[in-house]
C-alpha cells in the first residue's frame, strides 16, 4: 500500500509453527472507506476449524512493514528474523548454488541423448560441472508409481549421484507431496544412502494448519538426513529457513514455467514480483530462458519454450530474484557458445548485502547485491522502455571493472540481442542505462 508522500506499507506474517496461514480480503464502502480483513485458512478436511491445539498456544507474528519507499521493504529481513534461531548444529553440508534443471525443455537434451535417462542426466551433470554450477535438479519421472523409495528404471539415481560426486555436483530429486506425506520417514534415509543432496517437494497446495505442519516436519526430517529442500506448489515463505537453513527454495510464484502454457509470465509481472511475493523471502522463479521473443511472437509450447522479455531482462533476474537454489533452466545447448551466458556463470546464488537502487511496483526495479568484494546489478522494466542514471555509490573505494550486459538498440525487435561492454568505474560515477520494452541490464563489478 502507498500513502502518497507519506510511506509505503506491507502486511506480512512470520513463524507459523502449530498454526495456520492468514489471508487478507479487501472491503470498501463507497470511495471514502477501504479496509482489509484478516481471515485464517481453514482445515481442508473440516472447514469449521482453523487452528486446533492445546493452551498455551503462541500465534504467529503479524508484521506491518513501513518504509519511505518500496525499496526498503524489499531490503528488510524482519520476517526471517522473527523466527526461531538455527536448529541445525552442523550446517557444513548445506551448500546453496546454481542448478541445472532437466524439466524446462521437455524431451530435448542433446543430439542422440534422451533427456530422461541415466545418460541424459549425466549429460546435465557434465554441463553443470563445466559451467561451475553446484547442483542438478532431476524432476518428476524417476520414481515408481506411488512409491518414492523405488526407481522406475528410467534413471539410475545412485549412478548419476556417483558420477556427479566426482565432479563436485550435488544431485536433487523431485517427489510429490502426497507421496512425501506417506513415505517421508522411509524415503529420506534411502536418499541419504544414495548420496542425494536435496529434495524438491511439489504440489503441496495447502497452507492450512496441516499444510504448515508439513513444512516443519519435512524440514526436521530432511536435516536429520543431511538433505536440502526446495518447496514447489507451495505457500509463501514465513522465515522458516532461519530455523532450518537446509530450506533453500520456495516457489509460490507465477514462475517461468507458466510460459509453457500461457501468457501470465511476462515483463509486467516480472517487475511486480519483487514488491509482492519477494517480500516474503527467496523465491524459486526458475530463470534462465534463452529463447527470448517479443510479445507478438510469443506462443506457449512445451518444446523449446519461449519467454517474453529481452535477454538482458532475463539475465537481470539472477540479481533481482533471490534464490539460494537458483535454477539455470534451459537445456545445455541453448547456452553453448553464447557470450551472454557468462553472466549466469558469474552470478552467485547467495548474497552478503542488498540495496534497492530504484523501483516502482509493476513498472521497474534496479537492485545491487554484493558477494565478498564483488557487486552485481540487475535492472528490469515492464513493456515500457526506460532510461536510468544509476549512482555507483554502493561500491567500495578504488576502481572496478564493470561488465555490462545491455539491451541493444534493436532489442525491442530482436530480444536475443545483447551488447556486452567493459569499462572502468569508481563509486563517484554514474552509469546511464537504456532499457528496451520488456528490457533490462545486468552488470558485474570486479575490483581492480
Amino acid at each position: 500500500m502507498e500513502v502518497p508522500g507519506v510511506a509505503w506499507v506491507a502486511i506480512n506474517e512470520a513463524n507459523l509453527e502449530k498454526y495456520t496461514s492468514m489471508y487478507l480480503t479487501t472491503h470498501s464502502s463507497g470511495w471514502s472507506a477501504h479496509w482489509l480483513k484478516a481471515t485464517l485458512a481453514p482445515q481442508l478436511e473440516d472447514a469449521s476449524v482453523c487452528v486446533n491445539g492445546r493452551l498455551p498456544l503462541t500465534s504467529p507474528w503479524r508484521i506491518l512493514q513501513v518504509g519511505e519507499g518500496p525499496g526498503p521493504l524489499v531490503e528488510s529481513k524482519i520476517l526471517t528474523n522473527l523466527n526461531e534461531e538455527n536448529a541445525i548444529a552442523d550446517t557444513s553440508w548445506i551448500k546453496p548454488g546454481r542448478a541445472a534443471w532437466n524439466w524446462w525443455n521437455g524431451s530435448i537434451c542433446a543430439k542422440g541423448v534422451r533427456n530422461f535417462s541415466t545418460e541424459g542426466m549425466k549429460y546435465y551433470v557434465d554441463f553443470a560441472a563445466e559451467s561451475g554450477f553446484e547442483h542438478l535438479v532431476i524432476d518428476a519421472g524417476w520414481s515408481a508409481r506411488d512409491d518414492i523409495t523405488k526407481m522406475n528404471g528410467r534413471v539410475d539415481i545412485p549412478a548419476v549421484v556417483q558420477h556427479a560426486k566426482k565432479l563436485n555436483v550435488g544431485v536433487w530429486i523431485w517427489i510429490h507431496y502426497r507421496d512425501a506425506v506417506r513415505q517421508l520417514e522411509e524415503a529420506f534415509p534411502i536418499y541419504e544412502q544414495w548420496g542425494v543432496a536435496g529434495v524438491k517437494i511439489d504440489f503441496i497446495e495447502r497452507d492450512d494448519q496441516t499444510g504448515i505442519a508439513f513444512y516443519y516436519r519435512s524440514a526436521r526430517k530432511a536435516a536429520e538426513h543431511r538433505l536440502m529442500l526446495d518447496y514447489h506448489g507451495s505457500t509463501k515463505p514465513t522465515g522458516l529457513s532461519r530455523t532450518y537453513p537446509n530450506i533453500l527454495g520456495y516457489e509460490a510464484v507465477i514462475g517461468m514455467e507458466v510460459s509453457r502454457g500461457g501468457l501470465r509470465d511476462n515483463p509486467d509481472v516480472h517487475v511486480m514480483l519483487p514488491f509482492t511475493r519477494m517480500l516474503q523471502g527467496f523465491m524459486d522463479y526458475t530463470p534462465g530462458g534463452f529463447n527470448n521473443v517479443t510479445k507478438e511472437e510469443f506462443t506457449p509450447r512445451n518444446s523449446k519454450p519461449m519467454v517474453m522479455g529481452t535477454r538482458a531482462h532475463h539475465l537481470a533476474m539472477y540479481v533481482v530474484y533471490e534464490s539460494p537454489i537458483q535454477m539455470v533452466s534451459d537445456y545445455p545447448d541453448a547456452y553453448k557458445g553464447d557470450p551472454s551466458f557468462q553472466f549466469i556463470k558469474d552470478a552467485p546464488a547467495t548474497w552478503d548485502e542488498t540495496k534497492v537502487l530504484n523501483g516502482v511496483p509493476g513498472e521497474y526495479i534496479s537492485v545491487a547485491r554484493r558477494k565478498g568484494d564483488k557487486w552485481f546489478v540487475g535492472s528490469m522494466t515492464n513493456w515500457n522502455p526506460r532510461q536510468f542514471k544509476l549512482a555507483l555509490d554502493f561500491l567500495g573505494p578504488g576502481s572496478y571493472t564493470a561488465e555490462v550486459y545491455a539491451d541493444s538498440p534493436d532489442s525491442d525487435r530482436f530480444p536475443k540481442h545483447v551488447v556486452i561492454k567493459r569499462k572502468k568505474v569508481t563509486r563517484e560515477q554514474t552509469l546511464s542505462l537504456q532499457l528496451a520494452a520488456g528490457g533490462g541490464c545486468a552488470i558485474s563489478f570486479k575490483r581492480n
